[in-house]
């Protein structure tokens, strides 16, 4: 179902959480964006559904991520995003990171994803060479996970605009069925790349 071009979001996932509810083991529903680059796809999540992620949330926002980006061809790699790579920092923010690090590992063990990163060592090859080596993830991540969502929602946009990235989505991720929200300012070119996207997750 493709929803919002006259309804809010919370119109869209309320009436999707009471009637086909979230998939099993999973608690919560998130979004991502396929930010469509000139040579490359990234997933940013969750840039739209929830505020302030806790560590168990950041979490499974993480897994789901990985599972939609398999969903479009995108080889998993996932970031934790923060203002540190590493042990370079402490802070609230920099624990939170830590431990939803440590969630996710333990939920999917076969996950490649590392955290705390910021986003420039966790994209290019020559920044993660300086600031974190060892990690398999660092300097070729395909999947960003934002701490909250202001971060994720400034950062989309950002790049919408500045990159001129073809941003898809929100893709709505959790649920039984691909439910699918659009801005009330969409485009006749949204509606159909999210149309395009909700078929192929009726696929899954």
């Amino acid at each position: 179902m493709v929803s919002g071009v006259n309804h809010t979001t919370a119109d869209t996932i309320r009436p999707a959480l009471q009637i086909i509810k979230t998939k099993p083991g999973v608690s919560l529903v998130s979004s991502v964006f396929l930010m469509c680059l000139d040579t490359q796809v990234l997933v940013f999540g969750d840039c739209a559904i929830i505020p302030n992620p806790s560590p168990k949330e950041l979490a499974e926002i993480a897994i789901t991520s990985a599972q939609t980006a398999k969903q479009f061809n995108i080889a998993p790699k996932v970031a934790l995003l923060s203002y540190a790579t590493g042990d370079s920092a402490q802070g609230e923010m920099i624990d939170k990171i830590n431990e939803a690090l440590t969630i996710a590992q333990h939920l999917d063990p076969q996950l490649e994803i590392d955290g705390p990163l910021q986003f420039d060592a966790s994209i290019d090859k020559s920044v993660a060479k300086k600031k974190m080596s060892n990690s398999q993830v660092a300097g070729q991540a395909s999947v960003f996970i934002f701490p909250d969502l202001n971060a994720g929602n400034i950062a989309y946009k950002a790049v919408q605009r500045s990159a001129k990235a073809v941003a898809i989505g929100p893709i709505l991720q959790g649920l039984n069925k691909p439910i699918n929200d659009l801005s009330r300012g969409a485009l006749v070119e949204d509606i159909i790349n999210t149309v395009l996207i909700s078929a192929i997750q009726a696929q899954d």
